[in-house]
């Protein structure tokens, strides 16, 4: 039998190790939340220290002459009372004491909840698991993923599960909160989100042809299923969902999330039973999406992943997606929570299925699953009103899609063994790469977006690194140049190395240039005017992010991605693993297969030049006889 599992658990607590000073841990919120109260407030930034990293940051993208304009509308904008009134409305923020982080609110609404254009393609990630190497089929991958996440729902709910630390120093974990049993609602003007008690809500819910199906993740006497009944549960909705797709109700939440609200009204007024049916698809645990498609290719898996037919979803919730063929994936709803947290959870599961770290139960007979409760579809009911907004979105959500280029760079030739060997850090490499097969396409340096999470301060998200600098600009024109010599093309190198580096710790602590000209401009009031700073093109033109770059690298992941966040740019996701890097290329038909070329040649020289460099220098400390 299947063991209960109780969403507090009886787990033995593991020694607490030590924390720098100034965490104190409160016993009350559970081990999970203990130092949230603690953790420092974001900071804000001096005025002189932004001012100068940004006239940095944005010299490499400018003429001379527009650089000069641009320092004097910095120093302008410096020399100003109203900067220094400006910084103080945002310290007196800061500092308010019903106010734990001075940007989270703004950032959640203007970034997320705010964003009316679909969450896919434009917000939401996705996630390629490595294959299960003992082939299971659709329905067994998809109980024993559902299986090994269920521990992990435990330690989450109970508060049981560790907080992430770097360097010894916790991390904010409130948003892990989000992760199970939530549903993000369209509302005018800025969406909403909400949690539900998984003690009242135990359920899964699967989408098979469309339609929905719920699954208790307990039988009628709490005890938690096993993998087989899951399996067998699995088996039950692929029966009842036939092979007749239904009107696809799922494809609403593709849509420009004003549409989706108005459509979303007249889905509820279409029947008094929508809103249960509705109701219990989002406060699942999460939604399993059981595919009619067996993709092959890493571009294949990553299109199904990454955005499916638009119909077997439910865009407004984590979704698991389960082929066919048993290859699997995770898409993330970007809101609540940045990728760390489902990349936890994701590496878990994964982990201890390999590993055979998790209890799925007894083995299967021919009497498994014969008592339980069978899925119950939620059929939602519709009229013609509701019928004409699923077609629209049906037709946009293709028309957006069918717009969209995906590529994948599975470079094999070396990852970070081979860049260690080098004193280099594989993030800096990675990111030089990219400037480098920027240049090489556009002769000029890309105005690149990479993600630094900030969640060392409360309620944490992130910070911009902006990874084109004078540095790397320096090095990148040295590569293209046939005159130069590797010994200085390599001395370049890690000088932008270092300066990447420089810059990303800048981001972790909070002292970037983006989120604080945000912030400074959210603290104007109406009718004042705009500084000069936000007028001059410079600021519009470096903050138009060509390449939105992040990273996220595990061994139990063949790929990951999301889109562009500008309609000339590309979105760039990469993994760095011991013997390779992975990039994902996404972008509207912009030239999407020559960027991966480029890619490639890039990586190819990055390394050849650092080999040869480091061989004559080598050749250089030998003794002449």
């Amino acid at each position: 039998m299947s063991k209960p599992r109780s969403l507090r658990t009886s787990a033995p607590r593991r020694k607490e190790e030590a924390v720098p000073p100034g965490y104190a841990a409160d016993p009350t919120e559970g081990p999970m939340l203990r130092f949230e109260a603690s953790l420092p407030r974001l900071p804000v930034p001096p005025l002189s220290s932004t001012a100068a990293k940004y006239l940095e940051t944005v010299q490499p993208h400018l003429t001379p002459s527009e650089f000069s304009a641009t320092q004097s509308a910095v120093q302008s904008f410096l020399q100003s009372e109203q900067s220094k009134v400006l910084q103080k409305r945002l310290q007196a923020r800061a500092t308010d004491p019903s106010v734990k982080n001075w940007l989270s609110e703004w950032w959640n609404d203007v970034a997320y909840m705010g964003y009316r254009d679909p969450v896919v393609v434009y917000v939401s990630y996705f996630y390629v698991h490595m294959d299960d190497k003992s082939k299971p089929g659709q329905a067994r991958r998809a109980a024993t993923l559902l299986k090994a996440m269920l521990p992990f729902r435990a330690m989450v709910e109970s508060k049981q599960l560790e907080p992430e630390k770097v360097r010894g120093a916790p991390l904010s974990m409130d948003s892990y909160k989000w992760l199970f049993h939530s549903s993000r609602y369209p509302t005018k003007p800025s969406d909403t989100a909400r949690k539900f008690d998984p003690s009242k809500h135990n359920h899964v819910v699967f989408v098979r042809k469309n339609k929905f199906f719920v699954v208790p993740l307990a039988d009628a006497n709490g005890r938690e299923l096993s993998a087989a009944e899951l399996e067998t549960q699995i088996e039950n909705v692929i029966r009842l969902a036939g092979n007749t797709k239904a009107i696809p109700v799922g494809a609403l939440t593709s849509e420009n999330r004003d549409t989706w609200t108005d459509a979303r009204e007249a889905l509820l007024a279409a029947s008094p039973s929508n809103a249960a049916s509705l109701e219990a698809i989002e406060s699942a645990m999460v939604i399993v999406c059981l595919d009619d498609t067996s993709p092959i290719t890493r571009e294949q898996t990553s299109w199904g992943c990454w955005v499916g037919d638009g119909r077997n979803r439910f865009y407004d919730k984590h979704q698991v997606i389960v082929f066919e063929n048993g290859k699997s994936g995770f898409l993330g709803e970007h809101s609540c929570m940045d990728g760390t947290p489902t990349l936890r959870m994701t590496e878990f599961l994964l982990a201890s299925l390999v590993h055979n770290k998790v209890d799925l139960g007894p083995e299967r007979t021919p009497d498994t699953g014969k008592n339980l409760e069978p899925p119950k579809e939620l059929k939602l009911v519709l009229d013609a009103k509701v019928e004409k907004y699923v077609k629209e979105a049906e037709q946009n959500f293709d028309k957006l899609v069918g717009s969209h280029d995906l590529e994948v760079l599975h470079y094999d030739k070396y990852g970070k063994e081979l860049i260690k060997k080098f004193k280099a850090s594989p993030d800096a490499w990675a990111q030089l790469v990219k400037q480098l097969a920027f240049h090489k396409m556009f002769g000029r340096p890309g105005v690149t977006y990479e993600s630094a999470q900030t969640r060392k301060y409360q309620l944490g998200r992130t910070e911009v690194i902006r990874s084109a600098s004078n540095e790397s600009k320096a090095w990148a024109e040295a590569m293209l140049n046939p005159n130069e010599t590797d010994e200085h093309r390599a001395q370049l190198f890690r000088r932008a190395v270092t300066r990447h580096l420089q810059y990303a710790a800048w981001a972790a602590d909070g002292q970037g240039v983006d989120r604080h000209l945000f912030g400074l401009k959210k603290v104007l009031k109406e009718g004042e005017p705009l500084p000069e700073i936000y007028k001059d093109p410079a600021f519009a033109r470096t903050s138009h992010w060509e390449l939105s770059t992040s990273q996220l690298s595990s061994p139990y992941f063949d790929g990951w991605g999301y889109g562009e966040v500008v309609p000339d740019g590309y979105g760039l996701s990469y993994s760095i693993g011991d013997e390779y890097i992975r990039w994902t290329i996404t972008s509207l038909k912009r030239r999407t297969a020559e960027l991966k070329r480029y890619l490639a040649e890039a990586a190819d020289e990055t390394k050849a030049v650092m080999e040869r460099a480091a061989a004559a220098e080598a050749q250089k400390q030998k003794p002449k006889l």
